[in-house]
């Protein structure tokens, strides 16, 4: 299928801070819709934060031959990752995002986002918060209310990093161990973590949600050969499978709730279905935009109408 060609003069350029898949997908997608969607690097380049008439810093292979690169736009789609970079691009850019600083915040910190949700309501796995560093007799008690095996994982990395699973306390305690020699996570500097129930056999979805609805959702699945091998990360980042799946309304529902619950417009949420119980493990204010067939009918629509929305705030 041909690409959509950019709008010529569109009601609406969008400012997207990532060159992943997400941002191939929503030029494509929203082009029709007469949205814009353009490139603006924060991070591995310099910044100008002040002095000059013109913003000199843009990248020495793009077009903009010295006019400011920030300029123009109407919107930004989700924060930049890199706070400290995205603070100054904020500045230059001036406009609202679809997800901004505090939903980015607010879903990247897992205990809190689950502290909001149990708070709430919602079911959650028994998780603990680890400040590192913490006492070993702090730690193992902690463990012992969790429950073995359990899970240690940062509290802000994405991607499955660092997320380890243990079974006995001098196995936690080689964990901890590593984390007190090497945890910072760089992205963030946050060295807490936290200690989490195992759901075994966990049937692992995405779900996103868009302005409150459900709006589709994928099961994420390990191979065969590597459930053998003894992997259960399902993360497709770890070589999971991401395949879209029709949820049943309790499924919806919940997802629409940590929506409401965080009140962040677009969210991705992640469920864990296991012996009967269904519990949301985390929440993602920066949802990758997958393939359309895996959301439901009218999806791109209702994405113009939220950067639209922002646009006009």
């Amino acid at each position: 299928m041909p690409v959509p060609s950019a709008p010529v003069d569109p009601d609406i350029r969008l400012a997207v801070t990532t060159r992943a898949e997400t941002f191939e997908r929503l030029r494509e997608r929203l082009a029709p819709h007469d949205i814009a969607v353009e490139h603006v690097q924060p991070d591995e380049r310099v910044l100008r934060v002040a002095g000059g008439d013109v913003d000199r810093d843009a990248d020495a292979n793009s077009d903009s031959e010295g006019a400011d690169e920030f300029a123009g736009f109407d919107a930004g789609w989700v924060y930049p990752s890199r706070l400290m970079e995205g603070a100054v691009v904020d500045a230059r850019l001036g406009v609202p995002w679809v997800n901004g600083r505090d939903a980015v915040l607010a879903s990247r910190n897992k205990a809190g986002a689950l502290a909001r949700l149990a708070d709430a309501g919602l079911p959650v796995p028994t998780t603990r918060l680890v400040s590192n560093p913490a006492d070993d007799e702090a730690v193992l008690a902690a463990a012992d209310e969790v429950g073995y095996p359990l899970v240690v994982k940062p509290n802000s990395a994405t991607r499955g990093v660092g997320v380890a699973r243990v079974s006995d306390p001098d196995s936690l305690l080689g964990v901890t161990d590593y984390l007190d020699l090497v945890h910072d996570y760089r992205a963030t500097g946050d060295k807490s973590y936290l200690l989490q129930e195992y759901l075994p056999d966990a049937t692992d979805y995405r779900v996103m949600v868009l302005d409150g609805d459900y709006a589709g959702a994928v099961e994420r699945r390990l191979p065969e050969a590597a459930l053998a091998a003894g992997n259960w990360k399902h993360n497709v980042h770890r070589g999971a499978v991401a395949e879209g799946v029709d949820l049943p309304g309790a499924a919806r529902r919940l997802a629409e709730r940590a929506a409401e619950t965080l009140a962040i417009p677009l969210l991705g949420v992640d469920l864990l279905e296991s012996e009967g119980r269904l519990v949301v493990s985390e929440t993602n204010a920066r949802p990758t935009i997958d393939a359309a067939e895996k959301y439901r009918d009218g999806f791109d629509a209702s994405l113009a109408t939220l950067v639209r929305r922002t646009a006009n705030r």
